[in-house]
């Protein structure tokens, strides 16, 4: 079965860094992305960034492009998002997932079939 494991969260304070990790396992799909995604308390879901793991290609959303980077070990069978220049507004919960016939790259989670549990990131001012 399809696994995914997130880790990597904390707390840092405003202007600090990050990296999360999400291991995968269980995959047989030859096209997939796994995406990254958060949660604050009240507010919707919010995609982050996905990588494919057909041509490494990557998406970012607006609200992150320039700070956050994602990134594989294909050798691991993990992804990572590494997150520079936190603000409180990144507090939340962090989730890897992933889109197991990823033809498009896109950040809807309705489009992502698995789901890791999640990790607290908590930036404080």
């Amino acid at each position: 079965d399809v696994q995914l494991q997130a880790s990597g969260g904390g707390l840092v304070q405003a202007g600090g860094s990050l990296r999360l990790s999400c291991a995968v396992s269980g995959f047989t799909f030859d096209d997939y992305a796994i995406g990254w995604f958060r949660q604050a308390p009240g507010k919707e879901r919010e995609g982050l960034s996905c990588i494919s793991s057909s041509d490494g290609s990557t998406y970012y959303a607006d609200s992150v492009k320039g700070r956050f980077t994602i990134s594989s070990d294909n050798a691991k069978n993990t992804v990572y998002l590494e997150m520079n220049s936190l603000k409180p507004e990144d507090t939340a919960v962090y989730y890897c997932a992933a889109d197991p016939r990823a033809y498009l790259l896109r950040l809807y989670p309705k489009w992502y079939d698995y789901w890791g549990q999640g990790t607290q990131v908590t930036v404080s001012s």
